[in-house]
């Protein structure tokens, strides 16, 4: 096991301390990388704190686990599979980098034929899919599509029903493309959705609705059972995660909808991040620092929450991705050989859109009880078309909740003091595009992992989702016994 007693003996210096002790601290912890700068020094990392973990890294074979990853052996070893998201965007296996892009032309020549007409007028895209099958594309298209009139794109994964009708009620069925976005094909709330939206089809006169989808899926055989077109079936490999499978055919709203060109753009900006993982030292590695900073938090700190806030309105759905991305993947309680981990592990992640969240849940961060780690991430190149007071007052909020968060401000008046050595990164993009997109989601990618493996654990599967899941489906069938409360609301409901 591990030895984690360097790390929880390291001192805990007051943030102003540190950077006054040394003047070059700015320099020692910020990074340039794919058009982001990244900022740590108001975090309370010290160069005895990365050599800790660096040393702890060493110990967990963190650089034979990185190359085992790309390299294609199976490190999901909970489900005996391989961890391919890496090989959609050019980096790892030989094999799996092949048949990747094999997929890949797949998908563009149909959306070429969907471009050409070939399934006749289509105007809008509805996509169905739940957990990373939707996160990550909405994420996309609801970044990146803004100024695009390509085609109008929805993504639904509630499977309450009120999604849909929002959605029927803006769309025309005669001019509708569904996508059914499941790696298995028989997720309870997708193909529920999935079916209702070929019945809302056919109750408006569409007379072949099943012409009119396209599968996103791991699992062919079952897409083409229930209807869909073996020409218009994309799949991907069972080794591409769903909260990492933006990057395949279940990109594929966003490849539609951003175009061909974007899609590439956003690849490529992944793969740039992918080589500086592999490449570069750990002291000077963006993934892995990031990761140092979390565990130092949660291990030295005991701090429970992380909060990102994105100070730019296009990011927005950016915590909600990161909150699966970082929870599903680390929110483990045992090791990848069945022990207890005993200790903390994901930190609970959440955060919102700045200048909103200032007014309020700044409050707590700033005067409350709970230490939480803050992340800015800003974007240096104005997008909107009003005068630059916006974007500047924006950007100044940014930094100066970053500074304020350190400093803090005594007054005699205990109620308007501010304690200060609160600490805050900030990821400074020079321009919100597809590249640099796609760079900033595979940062986080690669920071999860090293997460991972420094505590021992799998950050590829999440049988903790399948329990509820299962107890729904029992309770949908009926016979089955609850606890007097749960008994009670199915009664309440009318649900028995």
């Amino acid at each position: 096991m591990a030895d984690w007693s360097a790390i929880e003996a390291l001192p805990s210096p007051k943030l102003t301390d540190l950077f006054d002790a040394d003047p070059n601290r700015l320099a020692g912890f910020s990074l340039d990388v794919a058009g982001i700068h990244f900022d740590w020094s108001k975090t309370h990392l010290t160069k005895e704190a990365v050599a800790a973990f660096e040393a702890l890294a060493k110990a967990q074979n963190l650089a034979g686990k990185r190359d085992a990853m790309f390299g294609g052996e199976h490190v999901n070893v909970t489900e005996d599979r391989p961890v391919e998201h890496t090989a959609e965007r050019g980096e790892g296996n030989p094999e799996s980098v092949a048949r990747a892009r094999h997929y890949h032309e797949r998908m563009r020549a149909l959306i070429d034929a969907i471009e050409a007409g070939a399934l006749g007028e289509i105007r809008h895209v509805l996509h169905v899919g739940i957990g990373g099958s939707a996160l990550g594309p909405h994420l996309l298209v609801d970044a990146l599509g803004r100024d695009e009139e390509r085609y109008e794109v929805a993504i639904v994964s509630n499977v309450d029903g009120v999604a849909l009708d929002d959605v029927f009620d803006r769309f025309d069925p005669e001019f509708t493309l569904l996508v059914v976005a499941s790696k298995t094909f028989t997720t309870t709330e997708t193909m529920l959705n999935a079916n209702s939206v070929i019945s809302w089809m056919t109750e408006h006169g569409v007379e072949d609705p099943y012409g009119r989808v396209v599968a996103l899926t791991a699992s062919p055989d079952k897409a083409v059972e229930w209807g869909v077109d073996e020409t218009r079936v994309l799949p991907f490999s069972e080794g591409v995660g769903g909260r990492y499978s933006l990057w395949s055919s279940i990109g594929f709203p966003a490849a539609l909808g951003l175009g061909w060109a974007a899609f590439e753009e956003l690849l490529e900006g992944a793969a740039e991040m992918d080589r500086h993982f592999r490449l570069a030292a750990l002291h000077e590695n963006a993934p892995a620092l990031a990761a140092f900073a979390d565990l130092y938090y949660t291990q030295v700190r005991h701090a429970e929450t992380r909060a990102p806030f994105a100070y730019d309105e296009r990011l927005r759905l950016l915590p909600s991705y990161l909150q699966q991305l970082e929870m599903e993947s680390n929110g483990k309680g045992v090791t990848v050989d069945g022990r207890p981990v005993g200790r903390p592990t994901a930190a609970i992640t959440w955060g919102g859109v700045g200048t909103d969240a200032q007014h309020a849940v700044f409050q707590l961060l700033h005067q409350g009880t709970h230490l939480v780690p803050v992340e800015f991430i800003a974007v240096i190149e104005q997008w909107d078309t009003l005068s630059e007071d916006h974007h500047r007052q924006l950007l100044l909020n940014a930094f100066a909740q970053g500074a304020a968060l350190m400093t803090g401000r005594h007054a005699d008046d205990p109620a308007r003091s501010y304690t200060g050595d609160r600490p805050s990164s900030t990821l400074l993009l020079d321009t919100l595009d597809a590249r640099t997109l796609g760079a900033l989601i595979a940062f986080y990618e690669h920071r999860v992992f090293v997460n991972g493996v420094l505590l021992g654990i799998n950050s590829f599967d999440q049988f903790g989702v399948e329990l509820g899941k299962e107890m729904a489906k029992a309770a949908d069938a009926g016979g089955q016994t609850f606890d007097p409360s749960t008994t009670d609301l199915i009664r309440r409901a009318g649900l028995d």
